[in-house]
């Protein structure tokens, strides 16, 4: 599984990339993460608000810092 963070690194950037570290550790996945902070990166992506999750290639959320769970839920579809 192919993981992105989207986000220039703010403080709910750094929380996207906690829970979202926790959910895939919870669920046993093996996963690898990339951040990504330039700007102009995160447009190609079609993303207006940070932070946000890719997961292969499709973005999955975006604007808002999940729960543990809601992330779990987004890698299980």
């Amino acid at each position: 599984m192919d993981i992105k963070i989207l986000g220039t690194g703010c403080a709910n950037c750094q929380r996207l990339e906690a829970v979202t570290h926790d959910a895939v550790a919870q669920l046993g996945l093996d996963a690898t993460f990339v951040k990504v902070t330039d700007p102009a990166e995160i447009a190609s992506w079609g993303v207006m608000r940070t932070p946000a999750l890719v997961v292969d290639d499709e973005v999955v959320l975006s604007g808002r810092v999940p729960t543990v769970d809601d992330v779990k839920r987004l890698l299980l579809l």
